[in-house]
């Protein structure tokens, strides 16, 4: 997929909004396919390809958290969720059911512009080849190549940005990354963005790769530092 020409469902049940985030995404050369609540989003994602979804929190007949939570079921299309709350928990509800990003209204479309280029551009990114084919630690084992995960043997489906933070942990084992790195390493930039957003992706990875999330094996939290990934026992 080029980022130019991509094709972006937007979703927002507010005209207004509709036409201010329309225009710029146009002026970058992306085609947008506009849905005015949840139902329509759905109906429009089955009938065509979509390369990002940008989805509003707040709507009638079937709520954004609801549609990334049916979209994700069938689909790991990039997904940036629009909320107007000024507390946290519709951020964190997207992040858990696998949105990729957030934007928290009001914001200006320089922002807006700079979140949709970055999830494109790492979108991407995802063609493209790793050095390394596999990493394989304790009962661990990431695919690289197929982007895939096995945890004691069974397959664990992660998003889009829960594999990249595990990628780039499991890459340099014992190194400590705090959460501006990570967010750099996995955002491309740090920008606009909460460094408590990473605390929910690693929460949500310890979910699933984890045999005891609350003690953790791999993904081990350094207090005051950040985040480090275990080194494999020799």
């Amino acid at each position: 997929m080029e980022e130019a020409g991509a094709r972006i469902l937007l979703v927002d049940d507010e005209t207004s909004i509709q036409t201010l985030l329309s225009y710029p995404l146009r002026k970058e050369g992306y085609e947008v396919v506009s849905a005015q609540d949840g139902r329509e989003a759905l109906d429009r994602f089955a009938e065509s390809r979509f390369d990002l979804v940008v989805l509003d929190v707040m709507m009638p007949q079937i709520d954004g958290i609801e549609v990334c939570r049916r979209l994700r079921e069938r689909s790991q299309v990039p997904i940036i969720m629009l909320t107007a709350r000024a507390d946290e928990v519709d951020k964190v509800l997207g992040l858990e059911i696998g949105a990729d990003d957030y934007i928290t209204k009001p914001f200006s479309v320089r922002e807006f512009r700079s979140r949709v280029k970055a999830t494109l551009r790492r979108t991407k990114m995802m063609g493209g080849s790793s050095a390394e084919e596999m990493i394989v630690n304790g009962e661990l084992e990431l695919d690289f190549a197929r982007r895939s995960v096995k945890v004691r043997g069974e397959a664990v489906k992660l998003t889009y940005v829960e594999f990249e933070i595990l990628a780039a942990l499991a890459r340099a084992p014992g190194r400590v990354f705090d959460r501006e790195t990570l967010l750099e390493r996995v955002w491309g930039d740090s920008a606009y963005r909460d460094p408590r957003t990473v605390d929910v992706h690693i929460r949500h990875l310890r979910e699933k790769i984890e045999a005891e999330s609350r003690q953790p094996e791999y993904l081990l939290t350094v207090r005051g530092a950040g985040y480090r990934f275990r080194e494999e026992e020799r």
